[in-house]
């Protein structure tokens, strides 16, 4: 028997298992996994970012009114910002039903924000999209 005709077709036995799997499953179990590692992931890594500003200086999407609010520096605010996102992050990890409500009321708070910068529009519509995802995962966690 020729190495193609063989019943694997060239691929390492076992290789795809994790792919299989998830093909297996139904597909709104496929999108509760997508989602729940995007509500995991995401806020994490944003979360990180905001102590080393490599994605963006992320206080430039701080409204000024936030530090009248809070008299501490833009910087400041923006590592507490990032302390509040790895939490929630860790949250949808631990409890998606739950934590992915956090999510979403955080996210309103940075559309809130947004909106009273006065620009960063585009944005805050990707946050409302993620708003609703939140809200979805929150929904299809009340399945399992």
């Amino acid at each position: 028997m020729s190495a193609t005709s063989a019943s694997h077709h060239g691929r390492l036995p076992g290789a795809g298992g994790a792919a299989r799997r998830a093909r297996s499953l139904a597909p709104a179990d496929q999108a509760y996994l997508m989602l729940r590692t995007l509500y995991v992931v995401a806020p994490i890594l944003f979360g990180l970012d905001k102590f080393f500003n490599l994605l963006t200086y992320w206080p430039d999407y701080l409204a000024p009114v936030a530090t009248a609010i809070v008299p501490i520096g833009a910087q400041t605010f923006m590592h507490i910002v990032g302390v509040v996102e790895i939490v929630a992050g860790l949250l949808v990890a631990w409890t998606p039903r739950w934590g992915s409500l956090v999510v979403a009321l955080w996210l309103a708070g940075i559309i809130a924000d947004l909106l009273v910068l006065g620009h960063g529009f585009d944005v805050a519509l990707r946050d409302f999209g993620l708003l609703v995802g939140a809200l979805a995962l929150s929904r299809l966690a009340r399945r399992a």
